[in-house]
């Protein structure tokens, strides 16, 4: 089967499956299956699935259909997911996935934190899928993105207006972790309670002109695929959203207006900086050097993908495009993943 198929195939037997299960945790199907497409690795997607399924719950049913223009109260309503999903669904059915992209990316953008960023991860999947080739199954899981994003939708902690300092990867480096405990609505409440937070995060991003985003979105997700490395015994799941948030915008940003860049920019670097703020050790310790001979990456896919942790496919995806970006850092951290999210 070609590539185009094992993705598609994936989207069509993930259809009816709901985007969270067990309780607020988010289906990755859809997103491990295409990283594990880019590791290489398709003809294992299948037999991944396969186990997958069994954790999934059914898609939830819409019960009150969302119109054009009253988006606003049901926003970040998620008793609305199946609304949401059915709303997006007749949206890409009557208009180009761009115009909805666009249309839809800078209302949902400030909420993007929403679910530790498992709604726009998922829209950055579908939407690299579908620039390499449209197909109704890749449109369709577009619509499931949008569709759990709006219903998840959760304004980012401290999202202002920038002043530009400092470069993003340099201040990702130094966000200070706060002593916070509980799930992630739970510390991001401690975030907008701290009088310190939004100052901190509007005095350490960098002024974007068009041409600069790309590279500097590449330079924070390289970053936090090298703090990932030291920083990942303070919670070894969650940290790898510090990366592959940002990384899910740089796959959007080809497919959006230019006016559209820099927000998305500023949004990427607050997702990354609450992330690590909220879940790297309090107590500054690092991981102790690893002494252990050198992986290969052929090695730690094989780890990765035999593993079966959809956090640890993921991750290892970003942290290889880094590594071919020359970050020497990226195979350990991909390995470090590996090791802690390994069943």
């Amino acid at each position: 089967m070609t590539t185009t198929g094992v993705l598609d195939e994936t989207y069509d037997r993930l259809a009816d499956a709901g985007p969270e299960f067990g309780g607020w945790l988010s289906n990755h199907g859809p997103m491990a299956a295409d990283a594990m497409v880019r590791l290489g690795r398709p003809a294992e997607v299948s037999t991944w699935l396969d186990g997958y399924v069994k954790r999934l719950e059914e898609a939830p049913a819409s019960r009150q259909p969302i119109d054009s223009d009253g988006w606003r109260e049901p926003l970040g309503d998620p008793s609305r997911l199946g609304d949401w999903s059915a709303f997006f669904a007749r949206e890409l059915r009557s208009n180009p996935w761009e115009h909805v992209l666009a249309r839809w990316w800078p209302r949902l953008l400030p909420g993007a934190v929403a679910s530790a960023a498992h709604g726009l991860i998922r829209t950055g999947h579908a939407v690299r899928a579908l620039r390499e080739q449209v197909t109704s199954a890749r449109v369709d899981e577009l619509g499931r993105a949008l569709g759990y994003w709006a219903a998840r939708w959760q304004l980012t902690p401290g999202l202002v207006v920038p002043v530009y300092a400092t470069d993003a990867g340099s201040a990702l480096d130094a966000v200070p972790a706060r002593d916070l405990t509980g799930g992630i609505r739970n510390r991001l409440a401690g975030l907008e309670d701290d009088p310190e937070w939004a100052s901190q995060l509007a005095g350490a991003r960098p002024a974007p002109a068009p041409a600069t985003i790309p590279p500097a979105l590449d330079t924070l997700v390289d970053t936090a695929v090298t703090g990932y490395g030291r920083w990942a015994h303070g919670n070894p799941t969650m940290l790898v959203h510090a990366a592959t948030a940002p990384r899910a915008v740089a796959l959007v940003l080809p497919s959006l207006p230019e006016p559209l860049w820099a927000p998305s920019h500023d949004v990427a670097w607050a997702l990354a900086a609450t992330l690590v703020s909220i879940y790297k050790p309090v107590d500054g310790a690092e991981a102790p050097a690893d002494s252990t001979p050198a992986p290969v990456w052929e090695d730690v896919i094989d780890r990765a993908v035999a593993g079966g942790d959809e956090h640890a496919i993921k991750f290892t995806e970003v942290a290889r495009e880094s590594h071919a970006r020359g970050n020497q850092a990226a195979l350990g951290a991909a390995a470090r993943a590996v090791e802690l999210l390994e069943p």
